[in-house]
């Protein structure tokens, strides 16, 4: 006989003291901000060309540039994300004592 839920039942909340996740949202997003740059700069082929210039610059050269602000950003972006959920684990643990 297989058990089904009663979906009227109230869900109860994880028991104090519950493990925290290691693998969340925050820290996959933060791991792909961080994989996008270098993703970007080890695949040479997809602007290995001297085609448009910019300002006289090759492509080459004004991509590889372009990808310093670009790579501040992603680190930014993966910083704040790592900061959140270093802040709701602590929060997580708060709740639950300490282990």
């Amino acid at each position: 006989m297989s058990y089904e839920p009663d979906l009227t039942e109230p869900v109860m909340p994880e028991p104090p003291g519950a493990p925290v996740p290691v693998v969340t949202p925050e820290r996959v997003l933060a791991a792909l901000a961080l994989l996008v740059p270098i993703v970007a700069m080890l695949w040479v082929p997809s602007y290995d060309k001297a085609d448009p210039a910019a300002g006289g610059m090759p492509f080459f050269y004004w991509y590889q540039l372009l990808w310093v602000p670009v790579s501040a950003v992603f680190t930014v972006a993966a910083y704040l994300l790592i900061n959140r959920d270093e802040k709701a684990r602590a929060a997580a643990r708060k709740a639950g004592g300490a282990r």
